[in-house]
């Protein structure tokens, strides 16, 4: 609340529950994501609804804070849950993008290294 500029001690939390859990494992990292509903009280002592969001990552057995964020709406809120959906993706050598990426790399590699070689020989 304090980052949305609502005063902490005047503003309440009605409501919390977790809607998402992914578990930890072996080879990745597990995520959780909260949503919450209140009543924030601003500096004018006017009252809001708000609707929030907390993110936290699970590393280690250990949950640490990745995101929040508090919201006048419910649809604003769902759109950082589209954001937070998102995966990124691991890299695949199936893709061709990273199968060209990999052949560039070692292509350029081996004309710098070609480069070095007969700029050694000719001195």
């Amino acid at each position: 609340m304090n980052r949305a500029r609502f005063c902490p001690q005047r503003s309440e939390i009605l409501q919390i529950r977790c809607i998402d859990n992914h578990l930890e494992t072996d080879h990745d990292f597990g995520n959780q994501l909260w949503y919450f509903e209140g009543v924030g009280v601003d500096e004018l002592d006017r009252r809001h609804a708000v609707y929030g969001v907390v993110e936290y990552s699970t590393q280690y057995g250990l949950n640490e804070l990745v995101e929040d964020g508090v919201f006048t709406t419910e649809g604003q809120r769902e759109r950082f849950r589209s954001l937070y959906e998102r995966e990124v993706q691991k890299p695949d050598w199936r893709r061709p993008l990273h199968r060209y990426a990999a052949a560039s790399i070692v292509a350029i590699s081996v004309i710098w290294l070609c480069y070095i070689l007969v700029r050694s020989v000719s001195v």
